[in-house]
């Protein structure tokens, strides 16, 4: 798979570099968002990017200061309708996607897809249907943002190289609309992706949470457990907050 870097910033912040275009995913790049605090380390300064992608307009996806800060050469891309919310807090260039409708950047294409998530922004704020992104250049990285499992993710069988499957979020459970690390390996059966990527674990929880690195990392290691079990053909990395694969 030439030509692709991958950086998992935290949480859903992951910098996508193909074919030289660069994406970042739900930037949350603060080191508070409302009662949660990151736990580990801050990822400082990002380079320019050309394009960021948004799945949801959750806070601890879309993340108005966090957004303000990137250098963003390209589109701010949310889902319908959040152009609107987005261009009224000052971001140039907005625009949105329903499932299935794309965007191209250079070379690179950028497909929305279905997600099952909350499409409110709590408590009063906008709501808009979630959605992941499918990116394909010289390869294809599929960022499923938050949802639940569902069964259409089969659709994307035989088009995905690199899945970036959310495993967990912040608290000592997840509920419905997300992924945990067991349903993250069957939606890993069901995509069947050359290499699975766990994200939206470890990195923000509340004030009193334990800071222990074993801890943080249990969902991945059980994702890692449970895709050994339901997917085996497919190579599974975990990486830590901040650590970068080039493929």
């Amino acid at each position: 798979m030439p030509g692709v870097e991958i950086k998992w910033v935290g949480h859903a912040t992951v910098l996508i570099e193909m074919d030289g275009v660069r994406l970042l995913t739900d930037p949350v790049l603060r080191h508070r968002i409302g009662p949660l605090v990151r736990l580990v380390r801050d990822p400082g300064a990002l380079s320019p990017v050309e394009c960021v992608l948004i799945s949801h307009l959750h806070a601890d996806h879309a993340d108005v200061r966090s957004l303000r800060s990137v250098h963003c050469r390209g589109p701010f891309v949310a889902p319908h309708p959040g152009k609107a919310w987005l261009s009224a807090r000052g971001l140039a260039g907005a625009t949105d996607l329903r499932a299935g409708e794309d965007l191209r950047l250079g070379t690179v294409r950028v497909t929305a897809t279905p997600a099952t998530h909350d499409r409110r922004r709590w408590r009063f704020g906008p709501a808009a249907d979630p959605v992941g992104y499918l990116i394909r250049g010289s390869s294809s990285v599929y960022f499923a943002g938050d949802t639940d499992l569902f069964l259409s993710m089969a659709e994307l069988r035989g088009h995905v190289d690199v899945a970036l499957l959310p495993v967990w979020g912040w608290g000592s459970r997840v509920g419905a609309g997300h992924l945990d690390p067991e349903s993250a390996a069957a939606a890993t059966a069901l995509i069947g992706p050359a290499l699975a990527i766990p994200i939206h674990w470890g990195t923000f929880g509340l004030p009193h949470a334990s800071r222990h690195a074993e801890d943080r990392e249990r969902p991945a290691r059980e994702f890692a457990a449970f895709a050994k079990r339901y997917a085996p053909a497919v190579e599974v990395r975990v990486l830590a907050p901040g650590e970068a694969v080039a493929l």
